[in-house]
């Protein structure tokens, strides 16, 4: 496909390893301006109103790797309303945008499409302490699964894909050891 017929798409968190279409390229490309942190309230898939989680949106300052895919223009009104769809379950969270990255194997700076957390929508959480993180990854459980899960996922397939993010990896560490605290203080054997 020549430049002119191809469409990139940024992804950060599952996306990366569950992008949910078909593309025809899937590189490491960087993101200026914004990081990739658990600044999201889950009500849904990985929290519930009672009981919320925290998950990944991307937030002002800072960079982030992650991975982009080509997809041929032909398929970006499909591929985007399917996305559409999933990134924003519970109302409009996330504001899909077109920026610019870099692909880290050519060093050629790009537009993507991307999704980035709004900042003024009440589940934008950009100060949670980290005590509240490491509470919610502990206990928070929705329709996709656990939130330590969800963290869990996120780490091991950042590692995979040769991306550390030392913050997510100190806050699985806590949690997990948290959790099997717990769970040794119940086990009656």
């Amino acid at each position: 496909m020549s430049a002119a017929e191809v469409v990139w798409i940024f992804g950060y968190g599952s996306l990366m390893w569950k992008p949910g279409f078909a593309f025809s390229r899937s590189v490491p490309a960087r993101l200026d301006g914004w990081h990739r942190a658990l600044c999201i309230r889950s009500e849904h898939w990985r929290g519930t109103p009672e009981e919320p989680g925290s998950v990944l949106g991307l937030a002002p300052g800072g960079s982030c790797v992650g991975r982009a895919f080509a997809i041929a223009k032909s398929a970006e009104n499909a591929i985007l309303a399917a996305l559409d769809a999933r990134e924003n379950v519970r109302g409009y969270l996330y504001e899909r945008r077109l920026v610019p990255i870099t692909l880290l194997d050519s060093g050629a700076v790009v537009s993507a499409w991307t999704y980035l957390a709004r900042t003024e929508d009440p589940r934008f959480e950009r100060d949670l302490p980290r005590a509240e993180i490491l509470r919610r990854l502990c206990r928070a459980r929705g329709a996709g699964g656990s939130n330590l899960e969800y963290l869990r996922e996120t780490v091991e397939h950042l590692r995979a894909l040769g991306i550390r993010e030392v913050e997510l990896e100190t806050l699985l560490a806590r949690a997990l050891a948290r959790t099997e605290a717990r769970a040794g203080e119940t086990d009656p054997g």
